[in-house]
C-alpha cells in the first residue's frame, strides 16, 4: 500500500493546530522540530514539515499528496489543487490598512498611490476588480512599518486581532479576502481510498468540536416539548429514570445554538443538565 504524504507548516501560525488536528484523528507521530520528515507509526502517512508558501506546489507537483495551507496562500501561489476540506482554524482576513491620519477615505483615494505588501498577486486582483491603478510595492515581512518609513501609502497584510496594525499607527481600510486552513490534494487524486479515509477522520473530529454532548432530566409529560427543541445526530435517546415518570434524556447540540437551546431547555422544564466534550462524531 503506498505511503501517502501530507506537507504542514514547520513553524508559523498553521503549525500547532495542524499537528493538533492530525493527533486528534488517531494518528501517532512525533512533531520533531529539527526534521522535515516525520513517519506515522500507525497509518501509511509521512508528515512533511515545510514553508507554507512551499505547500501548494509540492501538493501541485505530486512530491506531497496532500496539505494543510491558509486559503490566502493557495490564492497567492495560483497552483493547481483540490480544495478538500476547510479546517475551521488559522481564520484571519486580508486588509487594506491607512495610517490613522491619512487622507485616504474610499478605494478610489489609492489611485496612484503606493501599496507595500506580501501578497502582490491577491491585491493586483483586488485593484484590477476595483478599476484602481496604484503602485504595488512587494515586501517579504514587516509590512506594516512601511508607511512609517515612508515606504508607502497604504499597506495590504493578513490581520487576525488588528493589535499590530494598531501599535504601528494604522486601522484597517478595507477587507479583500477572509481566510482559514484548508486541506488540499492533488488534482485527480481524490478518491484515494487512504484519501478518503483520512478526510473522513478529519470530519469526525470537526463535527465534534462543533458540537456538545448534553444529558438532562425531564418530567415525562414534558418530553414531546423537549424533543422539539433538540437536532440530534439523528433523533434524542430516552432512558427511564428509577424516579416513576422521569426520564433521561441524552442528545448533541451544536456549539453556536448551545446557551441558545439550554435556556429554552430549562424553559421546557429540563433539569440536572449536564453538558460533555465530544471526541469525535462518525457518520
Amino acid at each position: 500500500m503506498k505511503t501517502l504524504k501530507i506537507a504542514i507548516q514547520k513553524s508559523g501560525r498553521l503549525n500547532e493546530k495542524s499537528v493538533e488536528l492530525l493527533k486528534n484523528c488517531g494518528l501517532s507521530f512525533e512533531n520533531y522540530k529539527s526534521s522535515l520528515i516525520s513517519t506515522v507509526s500507525n497509518f501509511p502517512l509521512e508528515i512533511l514539515f515545510l514553508r507554507d508558501d512551499d505547500i501548494p506546489e509540492y501538493v501541485q507537483d505530486g512530491i506531497a499528496d496532500l496539505g494543510i495551507v491558509g486559503e490566502n496562500v493557495i490564492s497567492e501561489t495560483e497552483v493547481e489543487v483540490s480544495f478538500l476540506q476547510l479546517l475551521g482554524f488559522g481564520k484571519c482576513t486580508l486588509k487594506l490598512a491607512v495610517q490613522n491620519n491619512t487622507e485616504i477615505e474610499t478605494l478610489q483615494d489609492l489611485e496612484g498611490k503606493a501599496i507595500a505588501t506580501s501578497y502582490p498577486v491577491i491585491l493586483k486582483k483586488f485593484l484590477d476588480k476595483n478599476q484602481i491603478d496604484a503602485e504595488i510595492r512587494t515586501i517579504s515581512g514587516s509590512v506594516e512599518i512601511s508607511p512609517g518609513l515612508g515606504l508607502s501609502d497604504a499597506i495590504f497584510d493578513i490581520v487576525s486581532t488588528g493589535g499590530t496594525l494598531k501599535s504601528n499607527g494604522l486601522k484597517p481600510f478595507a477587507d479583500v479576502m477572509s481566510s482559514q486552513a484548508i486541506l488540499i490534494g492533488r488534482k485527480g487524486e481524490e478518491d484515494n481510498p487512504l484519501i478518503q479515509e483520512l478526510i473522513q477522520r478529519i470530519q469526525s473530529v470537526l463535527r465534534a468540536k462543533e458540537t456538545k454532548y448534553v444529558v438532562l432530566n425531564a418530567a415525562a409529560e414534558n418530553v414531546e416539548q423537549i424533543i422539539k427543541l433538540l437536532p440530534g445526530v439523528k433523533s434524542p435517546t430516552i432512558v427511564p429514570l428509577a424516579e416513576e415518570g422521569w426520564v433521561a434524556i441524552h442528545t448533541v447540540i451544536p456549539e453556536r445554538d448551545f446557551w441558545e437551546k439550554i435556556t429554552l431547555l430549562k424553559a421546557a422544564g429540563a433539569q440536572g443538565i449536564v453538558v460533555m466534550p465530544i471526541e469525535k462524531i462518525i457518520l
